[in-house]
């Protein structure tokens, strides 16, 4: 049975850091692309990060490059997504995704198989 299940998520002030994280088991994680999407209500889940599967390919979306960074280790079946210079905008629910045995950083999230619960992520003025 897959799972992906994040952790970390919570409350922070505006300007702040915060570490998001995804435990995945059941799927072959070391052969997967692993992303980060975020939503928030009434609007499309939008593309945050992507990581291949030996993190050698990186890739953000434009309103978060620069401020986050996701990263994996392979030996815990983990992809984490640090957040700093946290703004109310962030303020979303933060969902994990993998792709298994791909090798594009994809930005659309129908191209993601698996799927977390979601964190949710406030951000205070």
């Amino acid at each position: 049975q897959v799972q992906l299940v994040e952790s970390g998520g919570g409350l922070v002030q505006a300007g702040g850091s915060l570490r998001v994280s995804c435990a995945a088991s059941g799927m072959p994680f070391s052969s997967s692309v692993m992303g980060w999407f975020r939503q928030v209500p009434g609007k499309e889940r939008e593309f945050v990060a992507a990581i291949s599967w030996n993190g050698g390919n990186i890739g953000y979306g434009d309103s978060v490059k620069g401020r986050f960074t996701i990263s994996r280790d392979n030996a815990k079946n983990t992809v984490y997504l640090q957040m700093s210079s946290l703004s109310p905008e962030d303020t979303a629910v933060y969902y994990c995704a993998a792709a298994p045995y791909s090798y594009t950083l994809y930005r659309d999230y129908q191209d993601y198989r698996y799927w977390g619960q979601g964190a949710q992520v406030t951000v205070s003025s």
